[in-house]
């Protein structure tokens, strides 16, 4: 329900917003239908279509870098053979969630968030939106849930690579891919060496002339079937929501094992990956290319299904350089080691710049909330911000391990307010000083470090910290106290006002 900025909404438009169409705005939606149904809610998508992540990225190969039996919902089986999924896979998965559950109803498409405040009189947010011709509107909630991602929709990470003007081929940027781009026969050059840049270069080996891929510093790869042989198998015996359980669970599991010994035994670790490469890529294995200067999961594993990759560079489609780059020019890239890479077309696969909060301006009680000067609270809410939620996926697992447990929780505390008849949240810090405060986020991407000033604040202890520990946040999610001494649970004070006045007038 909208209504033009500036009208008053008496008492709200629906108990719970949440922002975003995505996996986690998809998956919070769900769990309100299954553990508080008699909640009212919407969601509001910026974009067109639903899917988020997997809507807006179009680039050639797209994939999940996590298996679909932990990247898929807790509630919904992943029916589909193969485990690393490609893009249109997973949002023909969010697409039939949407309709089988009658969301889709429920989503207001092209609806851009510019502003959330909260009133503590009235206990509730009013909304501000901006569709796509300008018109703005307002709508107001009880819970604001924010399902907006970790990154910056409009603009990416510019590395500022000198002489991009002189460059006479096309720049493309992965965020933003041109539809239908023909690269039949032209030279490539893929700068970087993460997640994104490792699928798109097997995925232009198709039709490109040679696809080049250039990095500064090598990434620890993991070679694994895009097919899980034991998930398709047990889908054969078993009934299929068991035969997901089982496997999400092993396959949680085995995450979890592998990183903890890669911060255990980062020297076994780094053997074990590294003998798994040179088998893949025999006598195309180069030390210098396949050996980073950082013990694996310091940064993020980058998977490699099929080996797809180094397939790619065994039939000479592809290749791998480690350099520094000193300036584009007209006809490609100059390295400081003096080599030039020429190129019809760069794709600058250099990272994602992160937003908090989908850069929405918040305020409560008219005060700008700086989200670095906050802590997190239970890894969604936030020290003195009422009613009030997000996800940020986990550095170590699925993003949709985090989004799930975060979603039951949420409404877990939905409930408890409905049974004590109270209508605000508030993680309550009195004093932050008496928190030892500890950067949880002691990974070395790029992408984490040059966002750290802009991040939530995390303490060393629960609850005051987003937690990397999927396994032991979900038995706290799901059992812990509700009302922890921490969590405090208030009365709108336009309620006490109208309750007062009431008793004065009995009288």
């Amino acid at each position: 329900m909208e209504r033009p900025a500036g009208t008053k909404a008496a008492p709200v438009d629906q108990d719970v917003l949440i922002v975003g169409a995505g996996i986690s705005g998809i998956g919070m939606a769900v769990h309100l239908q299954q553990h508080s149904p008699d909640r009212s809610f919407a969601l509001v998508e910026r974009r067109a279509d639903l899917g988020g992540t997997w809507d807006l990225f179009r680039y050639p190969g797209i994939r999940s870098d996590s298996d679909m039996h932990t990247l898929g919902f807790v509630f919904e089986p992943w029916k589909h053979e193969k485990t690393i999924a490609d893009g249109p896979a997973i949002l023909e998965y969010l697409n039939r969630i949407v309709d089988e559950r009658h969301i889709r109803e429920r989503i207001r498409f092209n609806k851009k968030v510019v502003g959330a405040d909260w009133d503590s009189a009235a206990a509730r947010w009013t909304v501000t939106m901006e569709d796509d011709k300008g018109a703005v509107t307002t709508t107001t909630a009880r819970w604001l849930y924010l399902g907006s991602g970790y990154y910056d929709y409009d603009e990416p990470f510019d590395a500022g690579f000198t002489g991009r003007e002189d460059f006479q081929g096309q720049i493309l940027h992965p965020q933003f891919w041109p539809k239908d781009l023909d690269y039949a026969g032209k030279k490539i050059v893929v700068i970087g060496s993460g997640a994104t840049a490792v699928t798109i270069v097997p995925a232009m080996t198709d039709k490109a002339a040679h696809v080049t891929m250039l990095q500064r510093t090598p990434t620890w790869y993991f070679i694994r079937p895009a097919k899980d042989g034991f998930a398709n198998f047990l889908r054969k015996v078993l009934p299929e929501e068991l035969a997901y359980r089982i496997t999400r669970f092993k396959n949680v599991k085995l995450q979890d094992i592998s990183f903890r010994r890669a911060r255990e035994k980062p020297q076994k670790v780094k053997d074990f990956l590294t003998k798994k490469l040179k088998a893949a890529l025999g006598d195309r294995y180069d030390a210098t290319a396949f050996t980073p200067p950082y013990n694996p999961w310091e940064q993020r594993l980058c998977l490699v299904p099929d080996a797809d990759f180094f397939e790619a560079m065994k039939a000479d489609k592809a290749s791998v350089v480690t350099d520094h780059i000193e300036r584009f020019d007209a006809t490609g890239v100059q390295l400081k080691s003096g080599k030039h890479l020429d190129a019809d077309i760069i794709v600058t696969a250099t990272g994602l710049k992160l937003a908090v909060a989908g850069k929405i301006p918040v305020r409560v009680d008219g005060d700008p909330v700086d989200w670095s000067e906050h802590f997190y609270y239970k890894a969604c809410m936030f020290s003195n911000v009422p009613n009030f939620s997000a996800v940020f996926g986990y550095l170590n697992a699925s993003w949709t391990l985090r989004a799930d447990i975060v979603a039951e929780y949420v409404c877990r505390v939905l409930n408890h307010m409905q049974a004590t008849g109270t209508d605000a949240a508030t993680p309550v810090l009195a004093d932050p000083s008496t928190l030892t405060e500890e950067n949880i986020f002691d990974f070395s991407s790029g992408y984490i470090q040059r966002s750290l000033h802009i991040m939530p604040k995390n303490a060393d202890a629960l609850p005051w910290r987003l937690s990397q520990n999927y396994v032991q946040d979900r038995i706290d999610m799901r059992s812990g106290a509700i009302a922890d001494g921490v969590l405090a649970f208030t009365v709108a004070k336009a309620q006490v006002s109208a309750a007062s006045a009431e008793l004065e007038a009995a009288e």
